[in-house]
């Protein structure tokens, strides 16, 4: 039986601009637990949850904990650079008139 379920590799940017990079099968869920400090890693309750600043979606459950392990092993340099990257991607894709 084959999974259904997509997942994501996520960045999350603190409050005091410090990263905290995850992995998930419901971003929204995650995202909120750590927004409201219920359910979320305790670094992102003691740091505190300022904003989204990367996201990859991944088929496979394997795929996204390898890219989290690898994620975390990168200098703050580099995951500034791969976070760089994805927001000029985003913005490259999003259309003008909706913002999508």
């Amino acid at each position: 039986m084959k999974r259904k379920d997509n997942f994501f590799v996520y960045i999350i940017q603190c409050k005091d601009g410090t990263y905290y990079t995850g992995y998930t099968n419901n971003l929204h869920r995650r995202l909120e637990q750590h927004n409201s400090g219920k359910g979320g890693a305790k670094y992102t309750k003691w740091k505190g949850f300022e904003k989204l600043v990367y996201k990859k979606k991944h088929k496979y459950f394997k795929n996204a904990l390898n890219e989290e392990r690898k994620i975390k092993q990168l200098r703050r340099k580099q995951k500034i650079d791969l976070i760089k990257v994805f927001a000029r991607t985003k913005r490259k894709y999003q259309s003008p008139e909706n913002g999508k």
